[in-house]
């Protein structure tokens, strides 16, 4: 076998037949082609790319919004949880409790692991007149 110009030629006779009939050279040698690639193409690389693009198109926003998601129902829990024990407050006791909700948050009985705190770090006020948690903006 020689070497010509970066593929590979293999020599053979000229009465070699073979079917399909292989490439020959001028001299009648059959050209057998192992190109030496060491790489990509460019574009082999630009497809590579965006399909990347496209699953980050897809992935991102799924991932990037769960933990603002989550606080916003987390606090949205707690202040059912509060209201429910403010009724139950109201039962027992005959009246709302105060609206900074110090009294219902230290008794255990309402509370035992004492009052939930908002993710966002507000802290949750009781409207007495209406009987609801106050609603705060994150």
């Amino acid at each position: 076998m020689k070497r010509l110009d970066r593929c590979w030629i293999r020599a053979t006779q000229a009465d070699d037949r073979t079917w399909p009939p292989t490439p020959r050279d001028r001299h009648g040698a059959s050209v057998v082609r192992r190109c030496e690639r060491s790489g990509l193409s460019l574009l082999e690389l630009l497809a590579v790319v965006m399909l990347m693009g496209v699953l980050a198109l897809v992935v991102v926003p799924r991932v990037s919004g769960g933990a603002a998601k989550a606080k916003n129902s987390c606090c949205e829990v707690n202040a059912a949880i509060i209201d429910i024990q403010c009724a139950l407050w109201r039962r027992d006791y005959g009246a709302w409790p105060a609206s900074d909700l110090q009294v219902i948050g230290k008794d255990k009985t309402f509370f035992p692991e004492g009052l939930p705190v908002c993710p966002h770090g507000h802290a949750y006020k009781f409207d007495g007149s209406e009987g609801r948690v106050i609603a705060h903006k994150h």
